[in-house]
């Protein structure tokens, strides 16, 4: 009887020392790096003076070109000049970025949107929209975008990105958005 209380007691207390031994053991190994550590540390900061880790990549223009047309392939809307539908020389950068991406994956296909400002009729809205929508179109498909990797859609002044009714606002509205 009185073996197996003492058996129970091991039992119990062999888990806890076994607990207590490992966190005494981790604050004593933190404290002994952390006092080796201060001596190299000091050693490095007042020694040799030597930097690493500062010098950038060279990249290729191939690369740059690359992670430049990534970033403009961030931005997905054309703007357009009021009751035009010609697309500006501000954006093509952007469209090239787009064009020369679909070109290298012919797999992927792009809805273009075309919206225009609530000025003017519905339907020659409507008519203006696409209009926008097949000039982007027609300027991807002169890099070499296959036309059916694009479809279009018009929402003439539909669907509004902004609602403000002023100069800007309209400005807004005024656009083509490439949507993958």
């Amino acid at each position: 009887m009185d073996l197996n209380k003492l058996f129970k007691a091991m039992l119990v207390a062999l888990p806890i020392m076994a607990i207590s031994a490992c966190s005494s053991t981790s604050e004593s190994e933190t404290d002994a790096t952390s006092s080796m550590g201060g001596s190299e540390s000091s050693e490095m900061t007042s020694g040799s003076g030597v930097e690493t880790g500062g010098v950038a990549p060279i990249l290729t223009p191939e690369e740059q070109q690359r992670i430049k047309y990534q970033e403009l392939r961030k931005e997905h809307i054309i703007y357009f000049d009021f009751d035009r539908s010609s697309v500006s020389s501000e954006f093509s950068e952007v469209l090239n970025a787009h064009g020369d991406y679909l070109v290298e994956h012919p797999n992927v296909r792009v809805m273009i949107e075309g919206h225009a400002d609530e000025r003017g009729t519905p339907e020659y809205n409507i008519a203006l929209g696409e209009r926008r929508a097949k000039a982007v179109a027609k300027y991807l498909q002169s890099m070499g975008v296959l036309p059916s990797q694009m479809s279009i859609v018009s929402y003439g002044e539909e669907k509004p990105l902004d609602f403000s009714r002023t100069d800007d606002g309209f400005a807004k509205n005024r656009r083509a958005v490439l949507v993958y």
